[in-house]
């Protein structure tokens, strides 16, 4: 709501559809929390040596989804190309930790959780990115 009110509060026009725009901002957030969540919780696993790459992968992706988001939050002096690039490589981070989250989902709720996370926030970004002329 409040990502919204703010996009709705900005007095210049934004280049993007703000209620599409918001709701990838708030996809981002989650995802970042859920990454971030996930990347601590495996470190309480008994069998955490194995889930190294995991954590990293995690990690990574939450500081690429809350840069996107931040960035995303931002309007003046819009830049489509650095916008276009960021909803790229946030793709390609929710992929590359949505695909390791999954590795382990059977064997780790926390995992199972992110994975769906970062399959969400990867469709979002390809849907704004697909807005962006």
């Amino acid at each position: 709501m409040t990502t919204t009110a703010m996009l709705e509060s900005y007095p210049q026009s934004i280049n993007l559809d703000r209620k599409k725009l918001a709701a990838t901002i708030d996809t981002l957030n989650a995802c970042s929390e859920a990454c971030t969540a996930c990347a601590d919780a495996c470190l309480s696993e008994d069998m955490v040596a194995e889930l190294t790459k995991c954590i990293r992968t995690n990690l990574d992706c939450a500081d690429i989804c809350t840069t996107t988001a931040r960035v995303l939050t931002r309007h003046t002096g819009y830049d489509a190309n650095i916008t276009r690039t960021l909803l790229e490589a946030c793709a390609t981070a929710c992929k590359a930790c949505g695909d390791e989250c999954a590795r382990h989902a059977d064997m780790h709720e926390h995992c199972r959780v992110c994975a769906e996370a970062c399959r969400s926030c990867e469709q979002a970004c390809r849907d704004l990115l697909a807005t962006i002329s």
